[in-house]
C-alpha cells in the first residue's frame, strides 16, 4: 500500500514538474482549465495539456506571439493574455482556434497598431481595451473586423492620431465623426495630383527651355551669316534653306 501511495506521489511529482513554474492544470465548471497567471513568463509554455479549454496566461511578461503560439490547442474555447507586455502579434498566432475559441481577452497590453489580418478569422469576442493604441485607419479596419467583448469598447482609447483633438477619446466615439480610411484615401490621391503636378511642370519647363534654346540658336546663326561677306552669305542661305527644306 505504501509503495503505491509513493507511486502515486512520484507520477503526480513528475506530471508536476513539465509545467513551468507557477502554472498548474484544475477543472473549473467542468472544463479542464490551465492557469499560470502572474508566473513571470516570458512566452506562451510549450507543455500546455492540449486538452485545455481555458487558459490563462495573464499579469505574466511575455512582449510577442508568434506564428502558431497556440496550434498544439485544439479544444480551446477562453484564451486570456491580459496585463502583459505584447506589444507585437505575428499573423497567424491563432490560426487553430477560429473554429471554437469564444474569448480572447488582449486588454492591458502594449499594441499600438496590430493588422486586421492577425484577427481576421477570430470568432471570438474579443477585448482590446487599455492599449496604447495610435487611432488611424489601422485601427479601424482591425475594430471592423473583430467582434468586441461586450462593454470593451469604451476602453479603446486614443493614446496617440494625427489629430492631436483624438487624442484621449474613445475610438469609436472618433470614428462616429471621423472617417480615417477616407482621410488615408484622399491625402494619398492629393499627394498623387501634386506628384503629377509637379512631373507635368518639369515637362512644360523642359519644352520651353529647349524651345528658347532653338531660337536663340537659330538667332545667332543668323548674325553670323550677316556678318559674312555678301557673295559666301547667300551661299550659306541656299544651303541652309535646302537643308530646311
Amino acid at each position: 500500500m505504501w509503495l503505491l501511495v509513493q507511486g502515486v506521489l512520484l507520477v503526480s511529482c513528475l506530471h508536476a514538474a513539465a509545467f513551468p513554474r507557477g502554472c498548474y492544470p484544475s477543472e473549473e465548471e467542468g472544463l479542464k482549465t490551465f492557469r499560470c497567471s502572474n508566473a513571470r513568463l516570458t512566452e506562451v509554455p510549450k507543455d500546455i495539456p492540449n486538452d485545455t479549454n481555458k487558459l490563462y496566461l495573464d499579469s505574466n511578461r511575455i512582449p510577442f506571439l508568434p506564428r502558431d503560439a497556440f496550434r498544439d490547442l485544439p479544444l480551446l474555447l477562453e484564451l486570456d493574455l491580459s496585463h502583459n507586455a505584447i506589444a507585437a502579434i505575428e499573423s497567424g498566432a491563432f490560426r487553430g482556434l477560429a473554429d471554437h475559441l469564444s474569448s480572447l481577452d488582449l486588454s492591458s497590453n502594449r499594441l499600438v497598431s496590430l493588422s486586421k489580418d492577425v484577427l481576421s478569422n477570430v470568432k471570438a469576442k474579443v477585448n482590446l481595451s487599455n492599449n496604447p493604441w495610435l487611432c488611424d485607419c489601422r485601427l479601424q479596419e482591425l475594430i471592423r473586423a473583430v467582434d468586441l467583448a461586450a462593454g470593451s469598447s469604451a476602453g479603446i482609447v486614443c493614446d496617440s492620431a494625427l489629430q492631436e483633438e483624438h487624442v484621449g477619446k474613445a475610438f469609436l466615439q472618433v470614428i462616429a465623426d471621423t472617417d480615417f480610411c477616407n482621410v488615408y484615401k484622399k491625402t494619398t490621391d492629393i499627394a498623387m495630383l501634386v506628384t503629377m503636378f509637379g512631373w507635368f511642370a518639369m515637362v512644360i519647363s523642359y519644352l520651353v527651355y529647349y524651345v528658347r534654346q532653338n531660337q536663340e540658336d537659330a538667332r545667332r546663326h543668323l548674325e553670323y551669316l550677316k556678318s559674312l561677306p555678301s557673295k559666301q552669305r547667300h551661299s550659306e542661305e541656299s544651303s541652309t534653306i535646302s537643308t530646311v527644306v
